[in-house]
């Protein structure tokens, strides 16, 4: 396979197939994370968020199935190798959450919105790659670094499951799996979720495009030759990757990022084609275009200091029980709360909600 393909071209294609998952998901099974949050604050509906803990819930129990079988080996992921930095989980968490508030989407919805034809999303994608790599390797790059430092350690690996093996002699990926059969338990455990089957179906569809990525490319790391690295779905900086690519692709190749971003954009399409969704939307009033552009400058920032945003922290890092998760997941809940309350009482901003 790696001889007519090449270890690159592997990556983009296993980041597609999840891609196209996840696009699905979200236009079909209506998988949002300001949809869910929104739901559960000012529409008495929890469903969305509780189909967002399902997959959470089998991302964890598949990851750590997949490290118990020699599938995965998380110790060297980007979000386990280095050291956290709390402060970072918090501001980038709270900034990521508000910026999706104001701008009415994170990254992974607004490719989705983008590929059933909403041409503001596009907006929304091209800034918040855009800002996202100022902060990572840009001009602000240093001052990132100089606020929220970041170390590379591997001596101990920053994961709760594996923090219970160092305790307790439990084996992490029992104590991961009874974790995320714990929280998956715990999300089903309302009939009004499990009288909607495609909450579930659609949260669990997520949760294993999410182990594809890590058993994918793992595999690829473990067989190839071209020194991939074991990655899994996320929206801050792919969104960047993918721009870059698309300007230098001569001279570069495809990359699992790449193929994700793609994947949700056909996966988005052939979603809202399928229920009849699709049409070309446009921006029509220009506060309500400023208002995004600015959530999404926000987010990207965001998104890169706290190393992941809703998806690549709530559900990737989720997956391997990594320290930041669950910090930065409620800090971009709080973030997103904040967001929408200014937009509903009609503070700066709000205009054009």
């Amino acid at each position: 396979m790696f001889e007519i393909l090449g270890d690159a071209n592997s990556v983009a294609l296993i980041g597609l197939f999840g891609g196209v998952v996840l696009g699905l998901a979200a236009r079909i099974g209506r998988f949002c994370t300001l949809g869910a949050i929104e739901d559960c604050l000012y529409g008495n509906d929890d469903r969305r968020l509780r189909m967002w803990a399902v997959a959470i819930g089998v991302a964890i129990i598949g990851s750590h199935a997949a490290m118990a079988l020699g599938w995965l080996d998380p110790s060297g992921t980007r979000y386990l190798a280095q050291t956290w930095n709390p402060a970072g989980s918090v501001a980038g968490g709270l900034m990521f959450g508000y910026g999706m508030a104001i701008s009415g989407n994170c990254g992974y919805g607004a490719l989705a919105r983008l590929g059933g034809g909403d041409l503001r999303s596009f907006v929304i994608v091209l800034i918040m790659g855009l800002s996202a790599y100022v902060v990572m390797s840009g001009p602000l790059a240093y001052l990132r670094i100089w606020i929220f430092p970041v170390e590379m350690d591997l001596s101990e690996t920053q994961s709760i499951s594996f923090l219970v093996e160092r305790l307790t002699s439990v084996p992490a990926e029992i104590a991961g799996s009874l974790t995320g059969a714990a929280l998956t338990v715990f999300a089903m455990a309302n009939r009004r979720f499990l009288r909607s089957p495609s909450h579930v179906i659609w949260g669990s569809a997520v949760g294993l495009a999410i182990v594809s990525g890590w058993v994918g490319t793992y595999w690829v790391v473990t067989h190839g030759f071209d020194g991939e690295t074991v990655q899994t779905h996320t929206f801050a900086a792919p969104l960047g990757d993918t721009i870059l690519y698309l300007m230098t692709a001569s001279g570069t190749s495809l990359s699992f990022a790449v193929g994700s971003v793609s994947g949700v954009l056909i996966g988005a399409f052939l979603g809202s084609w399928s229920k009849g969704h699709f049409r070309w939307e446009a921006c029509e009033d220009p506060r309500e275009l400023k208002r995004q552009m600015l959530g999404a400058a926000i987010m990207g920032p965001g998104a890169i200091i706290a190393v992941g945003c809703s998806v690549g922290q709530g559900i990737s890092a989720f997956s391997l029980l990594a320290y930041s998760a669950p910090v930065t997941f409620a800090a971009v809940f709080a973030g997103a709360a904040l967001g929408l309350r200014q937009l509903v009482t009609g503070l700066p901003f709000a205009a054009g909600r």
